[in-house]
């Protein structure tokens, strides 16, 4: 008969750590926010048309399979196919089968999504680098890269980060 693991105590947040996290999050949440606000209201498109724009105008040929932009955005495949629909809708990408299996489909950018993005990346570049750029020092931008590396080595191969799990 298998055992149960004993229960352990949580381990609860310190004053000082739950600060922190809580100034984490309100932190990242109003950069998002800000972030989409800006992208919609100069543009045509949702922050995530720019996520999913940027991943194809990230490889050379402007195409990618469905499952690797799923992973790569960290999106379930049904909000994926909804939003890749819209998108399609709008001209700003197209859809292709690809030859080497029959059952994967690639993501490719199409002409109109290339100018969308090019004509909003100056604007959103310019407040990424006013909101999160400009306030730190030199020292702490590499402070922040190197913690932020920590932290997503220490998420390597957790199962609740895998959107197809």
């Amino acid at each position: 008969m298998p055992t149960t693991p004993p229960q352990t105590e949580p381990r609860w947040l310190t004053p000082e750590e739950q600060h922190l996290w809580r100034t984490f999050m309100r932190m990242r949440q109003e950069l998002d926010a800000q972030l989409a606000r800006q992208i919609q209201a100069e543009s045509d498109l949702s922050i995530a048309d720019f996520s999913v724009l940027v991943v194809l105008t990230d490889v050379p040929d402007g195409r990618v399979r469905v499952l690797e932009l799923a992973r790569n955005l960290q999106w379930e495949k049904s909000r994926l196919s909804h939003h890749l629909a819209r998108m399609v809708k709008r001209g700003l990408i197209s859809r292709a089968e690809c030859s080497e299996d029959g059952r994967g489909s690639f993501v490719l950018i199409t002409d109109a999504g290339r100018e969308a993005i090019e004509a909003a990346a100056p604007r959103h570049v310019e407040l990424v680098r006013k909101l999160f750029f400009d306030p730190l020092s030199g020292e702490q931008l590499t402070q922040l890269t190197e913690i932020s590396e920590r932290i997503l080595g220490a998420m390597q191969g957790c199962p609740a980060l895998d959107p197809d799990s």
